[in-house]
């Protein structure tokens, strides 16, 4: 066995048998171990980040807005929308919808027969990953979205702010 296999084996069992880390295995049988303290970080934020989702729909709704989950996503390979993947939650044994991008799709009568069609986004921190970037432009080149407006946490404490995407990134 090589020197550097031996290390690495020999870390992992160390993961494996002590406290600070959680040890699970995935279909393969490879050990993952995650540290406890990053598994709360994490639990933590993905809670905030569905409470601002909440307020950030119900701000909307509030201005008029007819709010809905958008269930797809973009295939930037295919260059297409496809339905988005459910994800499992074993703890709660359900299947948890909402990994669309973006967000939510927003629409509101304009005149007699139009509607303005937004794609909303919700960060905290207001910041797109580059493929996020990528599948905006996409979703505005193929207008399928009017306005892309991404919601993020404003100044004071209960803000919310818009910022419109190509105000922001350009196109």
């Amino acid at each position: 066995m090589e020197v550097e296999n031996k290390k690495e084996i020999m870390e992992m069992i160390r993961k494996a048998g002590s406290e600070e880390y959680e040890t699970s295995w995935d279909e393969k049988g490879i050990p993952k171990s995650k540290k406890k303290s990053e598994i709360k970080k994490g639990r933590i934020s993905r809670a905030r980040g569905a409470r601002f989702e909440l307020k950030v729909r119900g701000d909307l709704e509030v201005q008029g807005w007819i709010l809905d989950k958008w269930t797809n996503n973009l295939d930037l390979e295919e260059n297409k929308i496809v339905k988005a993947k459910r994800k499992y939650n074993p703890f709660m044994k359900l299947m948890i919808i909402g990994t669309g991008f973006p967000d939510f799709i927003a629409f509101k009568k304009t005149s007699e027969k139009n509607y303005d069609i937004l794609g909303i986004e919700v960060k905290l921190n207001g910041i797109l990953s580059k493929i996020e970037k990528e599948k905006c432009k996409w979703y505005l080149k193929n207008e399928t979205f009017s306005k892309i407006l991404i919601a993020k946490k404003g100044e004071k404490k209960s803000a919310i702010e818009y910022v419109d995407f190509k105000e922001r990134y350009g196109e």
